[in-house]
């Protein structure tokens, strides 16, 4: 069996902004502390969750040098890699090595619908600025590029490419991918309400979004998951489904800060072109949210 270098919960965290928009790195930290303390394996910084692309380069090398310095060791720090082309990517990931960076969760450029040859290629030079470990983030959904599993194995010949976070929406792809690539990656999961799912299909990891907001349940079902104690994990999830599909939704990163400020780990404030919500739409969404608190499960640090 492959010793993976990356393996179980790594949440995809927010960025916290003050009113006014500022970058809020007090409060974003001690939302680091908290999910720290419940034990993840690793933290994602600027990735989609955490507003990557509203921030600017000096905000976003200032993030990365926070969590490090907040990390202390303790668990890898890894950053998105969103830019829109590959020379900027490049240099971001050398700042970020610099920085104390653990790694990299690297999208493909941003805006242009890259061909497969295209994307490989941009996968190929950040790989090649870094010496670092990276995972590759699979989201046709919501980036028009897909990295299927025939093309993910033209890339196993990159020694840092470490691990994948497979999010497609489509649990086959799992099975597709041990069959094309064995276990030459960590799979990781980004699609929260699908979870349970790809777990039982043997999954190395979770880049997890709604529990955020949850720290403790949502290691404890990762925990569940591991031990292969399916009864319970079904009966946790089944709890926490509504909640997880605020990650599924266009407006993830509006409910999700939604969902941490109600439970007191941070703040709503999003920065342009999103918007806080407002009207039935809100109410919605704290209806859900306010439910699974009512109805949350007790556990320890929870």
């Amino acid at each position: 069996m492959t010793q993976h270098v990356w393996t179980g919960v790594f949440p995809a965290v927010t960025t916290q902004f003050r009113q006014d928009l500022s970058l809020d790195l007090d409060a974003t930290a001690r939302h680091w502390e908290a999910l720290i303390a419940s034990g993840v394996s690793g933290l994602v910084v600027a990735g989609s969750l955490g507003e990557n692309q509203t921030l600017d380069p000096a905000e976003k090398r200032l993030l990365v040098a926070e969590a490090v310095r907040v990390a202390a060791g303790r668990l890898p720090v890894l950053s998105g890699v969103a830019e829109m082309g590959a020379a900027a990517a490049c240099q971001y990931v050398r700042d970020c090595e610099r920085l104390g960076a653990g790694g990299f969760m690297v999208m493909p450029a941003m805006v242009y619908k890259a061909d497969s040859r295209e994307a490989l290629s941009h996968f190929r030079r950040v790989a090649a600025a870094t010496s670092l470990p990276w995972m590759l983030y699979n989201n046709p959904v919501g980036y028009p590029v897909d990295i299927t599993p025939a093309e993910l194995e033209q890339l196993a010949d990159i020694p840092n490419l470490v691990a994948i976070k497979e999010s497609s929406a489509n649990p086959r792809r799992i099975t597709e991918l041990r069959l094309a690539v064995g276990d030459r990656f960590s799979v990781f999961v980004g699609v929260d309400d699908l979870i349970l799912e790809s777990a039982i299909l043997g999954i190395d990891g979770w880049v997890a979004g709604s529990g955020i907001a949850f720290p403790a349940e949502n290691q404890t079902f990762w925990n569940l998951t591991l031990a292969g104690r399916w009864a319970e994990a079904r009966e946790l999830y089944r709890w926490f489904y509504p909640l997880l599909k605020l990650d599924t939704h266009v407006k993830f990163v509006q409910y999700i800060k939604l969902a941490v400020q109600e439970v007191g780990l941070g703040a709503e404030w999003v920065r342009e072109p999103r918007l806080p919500l407002v009207g039935d739409e809100r109410e919605r969404v704290l209806s859900i949210i306010r439910h699974g608190i009512a109805t949350r499960p007790w556990i320890g640090g929870g």
